[in-house]
């Protein structure tokens, strides 16, 4: 009979003749092994008979700790579901695992095996930084964007583990900005009602050489009404749609010949009640430096703004462009919660589209802030890795 001793430090497992099943029963990675990485080959073989049973767990995590695997038709191996099946698991790093294998060779003779192996702590990890916010409500144009605080290598796999699915379902790709961002976004405009969920299954993922992975949550969002909006630079007119309906039509001032504003369609990605507007930090050097901007909301990385303007001259909203590329709305100081600025600010959401024509400047770019809508479908597509 086998001797199951199975967890217990020091005990021999041995067949009914005496010996030692080791050589019997071969597990990849070695007992005691350490600092396995996480994409290491786990396999577990006999040279002849076959496999009776095979049992692998992290220690520690109870029944929900056990690994999914699958016998080679003929059982003379055992391995780990691939990763993408369904129910497959990856390792987890900085974790002990065990494998308990039972063989039968061609006589009937049972040998039982028992390993352990610990895989690596690894000196660098990596984590995306997310939008938008769990539970927010936003807007029909909201792109999913991940930007990670480390440059990824294998963006296949760090693509591989996450996902971003909505209800009622609608297809929804990936697309990559470089080596550190990356976008999710439907072929059109979501619809109103819809709820979408971003599942990160970053843990232990490589991402890089030497770097994995810190995250393991879900978060969802709603998409709220519909509302869009075009700037006509031309007419210095702003005009406001819902669900295709005009409901206003407000004067502006937009970016001058100089410093025009960019066309194409751009996505509301912060709102700031009031913020500070130092024209040093987008390369105007020292032309402007305003402490108490009101209203304003982030339509580019790069600093364009749609914001309120109180220190226009009279008789400049519908009829002049003189700022240096953002879009300014009439304003009072502090904000005025019944002025042109302030209602269009109280009836946005994050993820509302803006659309500017008219000027004289390029589109702006599919990286710049949540410019994607301004990239075909097909070229959208063609960015992911798994494609």
């Amino acid at each position: 009979m086998v001797a199951l001793c199975v967890g217990v430090a020091g005990c021999a497992l041995v067949a009914d003749d005496g010996k030692a099943p080791d050589d019997a029963i071969t597990v990849t990675p070695d007992d005691r092994s350490r600092g396995v990485p996480a994409d290491a080959p786990v396999e577990v073989s006999v040279p002849e008979g076959h496999l009776e049973s095979v049992r692998m767990v992290r220690r520690g995590t109870g029944p929900n700790g056990t690994v999914a695997g699958e016998f080679a038709p003929d059982r003379r191996s055992w391995r780990p579901l691939p990763a993408g099946e369904e129910g497959a698991d990856v390792l987890e790093l900085a974790s002990q695992y065990t494998v308990d294998a039972v063989a039968v060779d061609a006589t009937g003779r049972r040998v039982a095996r028992h390993t352990t192996f610990t895989t690596k702590v690894p000196p660098h990890r990596f984590t995306g930084f997310f939008r938008p916010e769990h539970r927010q409500t936003v807007g029909t144009a909201m792109i999913v964007s991940l930007v990670f605080n480390r440059p990824i290598t294998d963006r296949a796999a760090v693509e591989r583990a996450v996902s971003v699915t909505a209800e009622p379902h609608v297809p929804v790709a990936a697309h990559w900005f470089g080596r550190s961002r990356l976008d999710f976004r439907p072929q059109t405009y979501w619809k109103p009602g819809t709820r979408v969920t971003l599942d990160l299954r970053l843990r232990d993922v490589r991402g890089a050489r030497g770097v994995y992975g810190t995250q393991r949550k879900k978060v969802w969002f709603t998409i709220g009404r519909d509302q869009r909006s075009v700037v006509d630079v031309r007419r210095h007119r702003l005009t406001v749609q819902r669900a295709g309906a005009v409901t206003s039509r407000v004067p502006v001032t937009a970016g001058t010949r100089e410093n025009p504003t960019y066309n194409g369609r751009m996505v509301i990605s912060e709102k700031y009640r009031v913020t500070r507007m130092d024209g040093g930090t987008v390369g105007f050097g020292g032309e402007y430096d305003i402490d108490d901007v009101p209203h304003a909301m982030r339509l580019t990385t790069s600093g364009t703004f749609l914001h309120g303007n109180y220190w226009a001259k009279p008789g400049i909203f519908g009829a002049k462009n003189t700022s240096h590329g953002c879009i300014g709305l009439e304003d009072e100081r502090g904000g005025g919660a019944r002025s042109p600025a302030g209602l269009f600010f109280r009836h946005s959401l994050v993820g509302d589209l803006v659309t500017v024509q008219g000027t004289k400047e390029r589109t702006v770019a599919p990286d710049n802030g949540l410019g994607g809508w301004n990239m075909p479908w097909n070229e959208w597509t063609a960015g992911s890795a798994l494609s």
